[in-house]
């Protein structure tokens, strides 16, 4: 197994679910995630619950091709750990086939050991603790957790075992800033932050809510485009130059 370290902090991390888009970020990013967050974002799922194995290979196998020099981790999908034995087959599937460079997936002391197991057989493994969308079912239970004691203490205790147990890095998603900042007094791994503090080692956000591809987006997604407009008004201009018979013009056509 091959050590993961980040050369620079902060860590720029992003998705990508195909090899056109890892190629435009694959400069400017330090790890590249093919998420299962590809379920709700590309093919328009309720959750990410519905991703397979396959869908995530297939995916991650075409983000691989345009990746140079960016750590590349893809998501275990829901249902494909539910046990050292079946974590570890499954993980050893997904590396195989994509060449990735190491695994994550959601949870905190309740896999821990799975964590452990799979870095003992030399998988790298990036934990994800705080708010876990695999294991949400409805919308009302999308929100910001640390508001109690009984929230703050589950997520250190999270973060204490997925650090004993080998993870090289951990994903902090949607916590109170001040439960944040507690959890990176307490890491000795790099914290990579959604919906965090902007004291974590790094961030994460999902490609296509930065660029502006849908109108609702969580609280902690900044948007630094509106991309929907953009192509809205492209595929308006076509569509005019079509019906008016300024498209094709003879630069388009073969004579």
């Amino acid at each position: 197994m091959k050590k993961i370290y980040f050369k620079n902090k902060p860590i720029v991390c992003l998705t990508a679910y195909n090899k056109f888009f890892a190629e435009m970020i694959d400069d400017y990013c330090d790890l590249v995630l093919v998420g299962d967050s590809l379920g709700m974002a590309y093919y328009g799922d309720k959750s990410t619950r519905e991703v397979s194995i396959q869908d995530i290979i297939r995916h991650a196998k075409s983000v691989k091709k345009g990746i140079k020099k960016s750590i590349l981790v893809v998501d275990m999908p829901f249902g494909s750990y539910k046990n050292k034995e079946s974590a570890k087959k499954n993980a050893l599937k997904i590396l195989k086939e994509t060449k990735c460079d190491a695994i994550k997936l959601e949870g905190g002391e309740e896999v821990s050991e799975i964590i452990n197991y799979l870095v003992k057989n030399s998988i790298n493994v990036m934990a994800h603790i705080g708010l876990m969308p695999q294991k949400i079912k409805k919308k009302k239970d999308y929100r910001s957790l640390g508001k109690n004691y009984r929230e703050e203490n589950k997520i250190i205790r999270d973060l204490i075992s997925v650090q004993k147990s080998g993870a090289f890095s951990v994903v902090l998603e949607a916590v109170k800033e001040k439960v944040a900042i507690k959890v990176m007094e307490k890491s000795k791994i790099p914290v990579i932050g959604i919906g965090a503090s902007k004291e974590c080692d790094g961030q994460i956000l999902v490609l296509e809510d930065m660029l502006g591809f849908f109108e609702k987006t969580p609280k902690f997604v900044k948007k630094y485009l509106n991309i929907k407009n953009d192509i809205k008004k492209a595929v308006k201009k076509y569509s005019n130059d079509v019906r008016f018979k300024k498209f094709p013009t003879k630069k388009n056509i073969y004579i």
